[in-house]
């Protein structure tokens, strides 16, 4: 009898009335055999871009905005000064990033989101105008600490699917995040400083003299704008109600042909965070990886920038964007068509571990790359980029999935804000030393 009471819910489905929680999981419920929700990818995809676009944007004109502030005494001071400018918004996010999450446990995911984006419309293009070295490591403090959405997206992404859908949800966001980071780059060496590369279309002493660094930011600010608005009709995934519905997942899972307690679907029952290894483990994995990411892309666009005396690559904002935009093509249709098969065929973990050993190498790679030029080093270059950032985003896929299956609705805000507070402290570090170097 005990063991018929425990079989029992995990095969009932039971919806609560005016709860925006158990409407998404009825839509799932009728989506079932009907493919792909292409709304939902566009939502989650429109929505971490945003988050992820900020980011980096501002790397391939760092180096020249730190120069103009005139708060370097020589030309070797300018990259650790642009190090603190870079590690500011991920030292903000690191100290908000638990309780963001522990506010769209509470309140919902579509708060967090909404203020995110807004954040992002206000902070990033005050960064834009920034006229001195400290008005712009506050705003990016601010913009970091204030928007709190990318832990809770990942929640997000992880309940608006069905079972079968969720490596696909997740893919999104990491592809959408990895885009975000070189596109962001892109938009940065192509529109800062419009007076010097299109005269003819911004004149001298104009507003866009005044603040060359003012486009790539308003741009991006323009599409969070346009975003945010959009939100407003996006449904909200969080249970309003005491009563858990594990039922509903697990009965999916068990009509999916799959293992309520498989390998890749520990759930743990413990309050205690801290305690759940399966999610700790990955969250430790993914700070590593972390800072070896934020270090790289950092490290990248200034040493491609640097004069060739201080050993970088003396290329223009214009030829890192191109780089870039390489990779971002690259990394879409990786991780929209082939990503999902792959993870399907070998899980989370194995592609991960390949991943993580392929990309020392490459990596050790890139010094022999510079000794390239002309055509060769462009092709070499962007090829190299291209698997560094496929490798990247395989292995933080992984580990998001790893990530939010490891816990219940109700713990999922707070256990990605722990994983974004300690990317977010990893990721701090990076540009800091980096710069340093």
């Amino acid at each position: 009898m005990e063991e018929e009471n425990v079989k029992q819910p995990l095969l009932e489905r039971k919806y609560h009335e005016n709860c925006p929680g158990c409407k998404v999981d009825q839509a799932k419920e009728l989506s079932e055999g009907k493919g792909v929700p292409v709304t939902n990818l566009f939502i989650i995809w429109m929505v971490v871009l945003c988050a992820a676009l900020p980011i980096s944007s501002l790397f391939p004109f760092l180096y020249f905005m730190v120069r103009d502030f005139n708060i370097a005494k020589t030309e070797a001071d300018i990259s650790s000064y642009a190090g603190y400018v870079g590690s500011a918004f991920m030292f903000g996010r690191c100290l908000t990033s638990v309780l963001w999450g522990i506010i769209a446990d509470r309140y919902g995911r579509k708060p967090v989101i909404v203020i995110g984006i807004i954040v992002v419309v206000i902070f990033n293009t005050l960064f834009g105008l920034s006229t001195s070295f400290w008005m712009a490591v506050i705003m990016r403090f601010l913009l970091g600490s204030l928007n709190g959405l990318l832990g809770p997206v990942k929640a997000y992404a992880t309940e608006l699917f069905r079972e079968e859908h969720q490596a696909l949800g997740l893919s999104t966001v990491s592809a959408a995040w990895g885009i975000g980071l070189i596109i962001g780059p892109a938009l940065g060496g192509y529109l800062a400083q419009p007076v010097e590369k299109y005269p003819h279309i911004f004149p001298k002493d104009s507003f866009w003299d005044k603040f060359p660094y003012f486009l790539p930011n308003f741009i991006i600010s323009a599409v969070a704008f346009v975003v945010v608005i959009g939100c407003i009709w996006i449904p909200e995934t969080l249970h309003n109600h005491k009563c858990r519905n594990e039922s509903i997942d697990n009965a999916e899972t068990l009509k999916n042909g799959g293992n309520v307690a498989g390998k890749d679907k520990i759930i743990q029952k413990k309050e205690n965070l801290l305690l759940n290894w399966p999610l700790m483990s990955s969250v430790i994995v993914y700070c590593v990886f972390a800072l070896h990411d934020i270090a790289y892309q950092e490290v990248f666009s200034i040493w491609a920038v640097s004069p060739q005396r201080l050993g970088g690559l003396n290329f223009t904002t214009d030829d890192v964007g191109n780089v870039l935009s390489i990779s971002g093509l690259a990394l879409i249709i990786y991780q929209l068509i082939i990503y999902p098969y792959v993870e399907k065929a070998s899980g989370p973990i194995v592609i991960g571990r390949i991943s993580g050993m392929i990309s020392i190498p490459l990596l050790q790679s890139y010094p022999f790359i510079a000794l390239l030029s002309g055509l060769a080093l462009y092709i070499v270059l962007s090829v190299a980029s291209i698997l560094k950032n496929l490798l990247s985003v395989t292995i933080n896929t992984g580990l998001f999935l790893l990530q939010n299956r490891a816990v219940e609705q109700h713990q999922r805000g707070a256990a990605n804000g722990i994983s974004m507070t300690g990317m977010s402290l990893f990721k701090s570090i990076g540009p800091a030393t980096g710069g340093a170097m």
